[in-house]
């Protein structure tokens, strides 16, 4: 069998230590950037570009204008007492984060190889093994750099790691069996069971999320549905049973309940961002438990 080639390039956004709610034991979480959906509610909006990114704290800013005179690209300007950032323009050279006297600027994202991502990793051997964890890969959507993730889990699953796999699921069912391959655990968002709402809050269609969620169950994998409850989107009691039937047509039996909440909403602001959920209230276990109920009804063994 050939061996995973440990030099292939990714781009990343975090690499979070001691992670518990991202499958089995203590983990390893990888978030990979960028994403093909673009939910209105994500906490990680830094995450659904592929490239580097410049965010920019207004707390920070003393307005000299240097990140504007350093731009090689010309993506920073100013208006009043604010700093833009043009996406499309921005290169990610970092050239306005080093001339930024406050550190107003950051860059977010990183380019690592397989072998760099898995140093890290490994540093946590020991926790791993006493808890049953291992590494997680997620995002972002891990399948927008399939090869970085196939070789990421491959190379893991030859150092002995329990791997597990955070996904949307949108991608061809060659990409998806391909990157899937190495996966001991799955973590299947699914966020709507209607396509056209699906449509209207994450920009793509349900079908293909669908179909390879069921296809990862029909070929025996470890999969999790998790359900981010969003207010007004996916949040009714009507809504709980669809998904739950949903589910059932797949063959799964389980689900995790997400509850939305407001982690990601400063995020907005530092990207410059509009942010659709803006001072709507976080959702909590206990608002949920009518909704948990549908799934019940259903057969699904729903919980938090």
């Amino acid at each position: 069998m050939k061996s995973a080639d440990r030099t292939v390039v990714g781009t990343l956004f975090n690499i979070q230590k001691f992670s518990v709610h991202d499958g089995p034991g203590i983990r390893t979480a990888v978030f990979f950037k960028g994403c093909p959906l673009n939910c209105r509610w994500c906490a990680n909006p830094e995450s659904q570009l592929s490239k580097v990114q410049i965010l920019w704290d207004a707390r920070l800013c003393i307005r000299c204008g240097r990140c504007k005179k350093a731009c090689p690209a010309k993506a920073v300007s100013m208006a009043g007492d604010r700093i833009f950032i043009d996406h499309t323009l921005c290169t990610g050279c970092g050239q306005c984060t080093r001339q930024c006297p406050s550190q107003a600027l950051k860059a977010e994202g990183e380019h690592k190889t397989v072998a760099q991502v898995l140093d890290i990793v490994l540093q946590d051997r020991d926790f791993y093994e006493e808890s049953g964890g291992g590494i997680t890969v997620t995002g972002g959507e891990l399948l927008c750099q399939p090869e970085f993730a196939q070789q990421l889990l491959a190379a893991s699953k030859e150092e002995g790691l329990d791997t597990c796999c955070e996904t949307a699921g949108f991608a061809s069912p060659q990409v998806f069996d391909r990157v899937m391959a190495s996966a001991d655990h799955i973590l299947f968002d699914i966020k709507h069971w209607d396509d056209e709402k699906h449509r209207e809050k994450t920009g793509i269609s349900n079908r293909l999320p669908y179909s390879n969620m069921q296809r990862a169950i029909a070929m025996g994998k470890d999969v999790l549905p998790r359900i981010p409850v969003i207010p007004g989107f996916n949040d009714s009691l009507s809504d709980g049973t669809r998904l739950a039937q949903a589910l059932i047509k797949a063959k799964a039996r389980r689900c995790q309940l997400l509850p939305f909440h407001q982690f990601g909403e400063n995020k907005y602001h530092l990207l410059g961002m509009a942010y659709d959920y803006e001072d709507v209230p976080s959702l909590h276990e206990e608002d949920l438990e009518a909704y948990r109920q549908t799934f019940l009804d259903q057969g699904i063994h729903a919980f938090f």
